[in-house]
């Protein structure tokens, strides 16, 4: 092999090499994928665990569709309003202030006050007692305690106590996870600090309660009819309270035999 043929080979090499190298690189212009900084920037600002309680598959996929204004600046419930606020900066848009939820559980059934009346021996799932028929309490619009909700939870804030699901308020971030893992629909988002919650879900008349469960409502009227502002109004036979007019003032609590109006935190 002489020297000419070993240099055109070289140069034939370096020239393909090159002219590939310019291709890649037109190439990767031209077909490049324009990233908005501000999706980068609200992804930053994300908690990050990917839950999904704002509805998206992760909080990448959150920070795009609010990048793309295809989601509200406090699209992510369980950022709060402090996210929210970074968040809307971004954007370049106000949010209005919203006050903080927390998961509320209306039932207050537990061991004690809604004792076992059959064994349910299936699998330690709501759902799967639902199939069977019930978890062994005689309330069929009760908690089971289960613990579907403790499982759905991601931050760890909603346990078990004598078969009875309960919130720790302070760890909740109000993603709703347990709101739909729970078969007997007995778990909301509510305000922290708004109104009374009723702890009970029974449609039962109060004779039938009474037998059933030592805390259930019992449908007696008095907290409607004491309520100085008309919130209170009884809906087959369990209170429901307007949280529009409610006031705080906690005349139903005090009223309430059964001791199922709750404020879980200090009234104003």
């Amino acid at each position: 092999m002489n020297m000419t043929s070993v240099l055109i080979a070289t140069l034939t090499v370096g020239g393909i090499g090159l002219l590939i190298g310019i291709l890649l690189t037109v190439l990767g212009k031209v077909l490049a994928v324009v990233t908005d900084e501000r999706t980068e920037n609200i992804a930053a600002a994300l908690p990050g665990v990917n839950c999904g309680a704002c509805g998206y598959a992760g909080c990448n996929a959150c920070a795009k569709a609010i990048a793309d204004g295809e989601a509200a600046v406090d699209a992510c419930p369980v950022g709060g309003a402090a996210t929210a606020a970074i968040i809307a900066d971004i954007m370049g848009v106000s949010v209005e202030k919203g006050g903080r939820k927390v998961a509320f559980v209306h039932c207050s059934g537990n061991c004690a006050q809604a004792p076992l009346t059959a064994q349910y021996t299936g699998e330690a799932d709501c759902h799967a007692a639902k199939l069977a028929g019930g978890s062994g309490r005689a309330c069929e619009f009760g908690c089971y305690g289960l613990g579907s909700c403790v499982s759905a939870c991601p931050f760890d804030a909603i346990h078990l106590e004598d078969r009875l699901a309960k919130v720790d308020k302070d760890a909740c971030k109000a993603c709703g996870k347990c709101v739909n893992a729970c078969p007997q629909h007995i778990i909301s988002l509510e305000p922290v600090d708004a109104v009374a919650e009723i702890a009970c879900s029974s449609r039962e008349k109060g004779k039938t309660v009474m037998s059933i469960c030592k805390s259930g409502c019992i449908g007696c009227g008095l907290c409607a009819r004491s309520c100085p502002t008309g919130s209170i109004t009884i809906v087959d036979n369990l209170p429901i309270i307007d949280q529009s007019t409610c006031v705080r003032c906690s005349v139903c609590v005090d009223k309430c035999p059964r001791k199922i109006i709750r404020f879980d935190y200090p009234v104003n």
